[in-house]
């Protein structure tokens, strides 16, 4: 093995992915392979939470800004939702994880932030107003 983890992952990857393919598994580093395979888990899971972020972020704009309601939002929640929907299919098991409690809020506090930053208000409600059927409902829009 001439590269390391730590020096260059991506020589690495493909030198663990070359001893994997020709059967050589006793030159494989096991643990650092492992680690790998969490962090695409996360990835996964983050990609989630950054999505469901910015469509909140655009539901609580739209319900909080009434006549200012600008139809970029309702884009951004068009997509957001295509997207969402795209990544549960590619990924049913995070499915689950939309119902996590502890998850859910961490998604919630990021979306709270960024609508006050973008819109300079500061009363959102600290729990999330809708249920999750109804934030991935395509015909579903507040106010």
């Amino acid at each position: 093995m001439s590269a390391t983890y730590e020096t260059d992952v991506v020589a690495w990857a493909n030198e663990q992915a070359a001893l994997l393919r020709s059967g050589n598994l006793s030159g494989l580093d096991i643990e650092h392979i492992a680690d790998e395979v969490e962090d695409v888990g996360k990835s996964e899971k983050r990609e989630l939470a950054s999505r469901m972020a910015v469509l909140l972020a655009h539901l609580l704009k739209r319900r909080a800004q009434g006549a200012n309601r600008s139809a970029s939002w309702e884009v951004t929640i068009r997509v957001q939702r295509k997207a969402v929907a795209a990544h549960l299919e590619d990924v049913p098991s995070l499915k689950a994880t939309l119902r996590d409690d502890r998850w859910f809020s961490g998604v919630w506090g990021d979306a709270v932030d960024q609508a006050t930053k973008e819109t300079g208000l500061a009363d959102f409600p600290e729990l999330c107003p809708w249920p999750i059927d109804q934030i991935l409902d395509p015909s579903f829009l507040p106010g």
